[in-house]
């Protein structure tokens, strides 16, 4: 079996290459055992791909996932930060965007303005300069923009589900400096205690799932962050 396997932040950075071509001569072929078989050629960047998650044609797959021949496989390392995307891109109703522009709050939030909701909300994730000692003078933003796209439409579902809530959500890629936006999502709902509950769901779900990593570029140099967890974080106020 021949497959193209896309890789992305520290991972990719240690292999170098955003793109593996492997042959596996073994079939049926499961994530787990795809794993096994790439620490084993990559002895160097084992312990990353021990830790990372396999995506199956834009979805996060278990262990035991059969992967096919046509399948689009990538591997999806437990950082965030890194370098552009290789394209902007949006639902049509531009309620959900992955892009290299500066987001625009005031125009995000009117995407989910509805004359039967009487509270709405807006989270700005902004670039923080100081944790606790150390100094960072930008972010860098890498996204896997098909996959990252679906996750934030998946997240506008569910909170439209749980609280009848309208849900628009923007993340940026490239160099994000400080006070510059990363994130924004907006959201409106009948009700101010609902919408509060929607927005943090929103953030945290968005944290948790959506394929977006990031590099710290401070004083001291450069730093992937969240190696060592699922969680994709965020250095936010």
């Amino acid at each position: 079996m021949h497959m193209t396997i896309r890789l992305f932040a520290g991972l990719a950075e240690i292999i170098g290459s955003s793109s593996l071509a492997f042959h596996s001569h073994e079939t049926p072929l499961t994530a787990g055992r795809l794993k096994e078989l790439l620490s084993a050629s990559y002895p160097d960047a084992a312990p990353q791909i021990k830790v990372s998650l396999v995506a199956i044609d834009h979805e996060y797959a278990p262990e035991d996932s059969v992967i096919s021949e046509s399948s689009e496989v990538a591997l999806i390392p437990p950082v965030s930060g890194g370098e552009p995307a290789e394209e902007d891109l949006g639902t049509p109703d531009g309620r959900f965007s992955i892009t290299g522009q500066p987001l625009n709050g005031e125009a995000l939030l009117d995407k989910v303005l509805d004359e039967g909701h009487g509270a709405s909300l807006l989270f700005v994730g902004t670039t923080r300069e100081m944790t606790g000692t150390q100094r960072t003078t930008a972010l860098y933003y890498e996204a896997y923009v098909p996959m990252a796209l679906s996750k934030l439409q998946e997240i506008g579902r569910e909170v439209e589900e749980k609280w009848n809530a309208r849900c628009a959500i923007a993340h940026r890629t490239g160099l994000v400096g400080l006070k510059e936006a990363s994130v924004m999502i907006a959201v409106s709902a009948p009700h101010r205690d609902t919408c509060y509950e929607a927005s943090r769901y929103a953030i945290e779900k968005l944290k948790a799932i959506v394929p977006v990593w990031k590099k710290d570029i401070g004083d001291t140099g450069e730093q992937w962050l969240g190696s060592d967890s699922n969680a994709m974080n965020y250095r936010t106020l």
